[in-house]
């Protein structure tokens, strides 16, 4: 008895849905641009995001310029950032304000096409358009709309996104460093402690400058040692100066050591090839 209930209750869902799906083509074949833009909307509010888009798709050139076009559009891009589509949703938010620049949703979509972009952003270790694209669009927002609830929002959000990029930054640098790349070491370091000022990779990216001067010098040829390693001396001190109990001191001041160790042989061997040359 129970397995024929069950079956009772799946055949009767099944001829729900198929019901249902006639009854959706048979709206999508109609030539009545009102019968679909309302339909529309209650497959919006029915939250079957997939047709109500079809439809809205549909009609949306019909009604361009009329008194039903902002709110057309309005579903349409609302449909789209509930359906997960984020970067057509961004498009479309965009383009909803440049077009409706008045519209009470104007300053709400001007948030959420920057939020669909952040929501599209991906993992540090991947290309970061996105990111760098939303804290634009974030920064645009509160300049817009400086008094609007949503700027505490925006903000935070620009903070957690600059971090993203502060770690790829700081990854790749120290990835320059383990393939011993130390030119692209010293400056990729540089220009994240520039870009981001205060970043919290401060400290480990002073530390990696003075090894990759130290490293730099080692494998350069004798006549250029003698700078690079006053350049390591310079890095050491810079580090010091800026983080005076650094856990890093320990092993920096080793380096130290050694490159004024080098340096010491490098100034006594040019002082014994100007003693042999007179």
């Amino acid at each position: 008895m129970p397995g024929r209930i069950l079956s009772v209750y799946l055949i009767s869902f099944l001829l729900i849905i198929v019901a249902s799906s006639c009854k959706y083509q048979k709206i999508l074949r109609s030539d009545d641009p009102e019968l679909k833009y309302n339909k529309a909307i209650e497959y919006f509010e029915e939250e079957e995001y997939s047709r109500a888009i079809r439809l809205f798709e549909d009609v949306i050139h019909i009604y361009r310029g009329t008194q039903k076009a902002e709110e057309l559009n309005y579903y349409y891009a609302m449909a789209h950032y509930r359906n997960g589509d984020y970067i057509l949703a961004s498009h479309y938010f965009k383009s909803f304000v440049t077009v409706y620049p008045r519209s009470e949703h104007a300053e709400k979509f001007s948030f959420l096409s920057a939020y669909c972009k952040y929501l599209d952003s991906p993992p540090y270790s991947l290309d970061q358009t996105n990111t760098r694209e939303a804290i634009q669009e974030f920064q645009s927002f509160v300049n817009k709309y400086p008094q609007s609830d949503r700027v505490e929002k925006a903000n935070e959000l620009i903070d957690e996104l600059r971090l993203k990029l502060e770690k790829k930054n700081f990854e790749i640098a120290k990835l320059y460093y383990h393939i011993n790349d130390f030119r692209a070491a010293i400056r990729t370091f540089n220009n994240l402690i520039m870009d981001f000022p205060g970043t919290q990779y401060e400290e480990e990216a002073l530390f990696f400058i003075v090894k990759s001067y130290y490293e730099y010098a080692s494998m350069s040829i004798p006549e250029r040692q003698p700078e690079r390693y006053e350049e390591t001396v310079e890095a050491y001190n810079r580090l010091v100066r800026n983080f005076p109990e650094s856990e890093f001191i320990k092993e920096a001041e080793t380096i130290l050591e050694n490159a004024n160790n080098n340096l010491e042989k490098q100034i006594g061997q040019e002082e014994v090839l100007t003693t042999e040359a007179k």
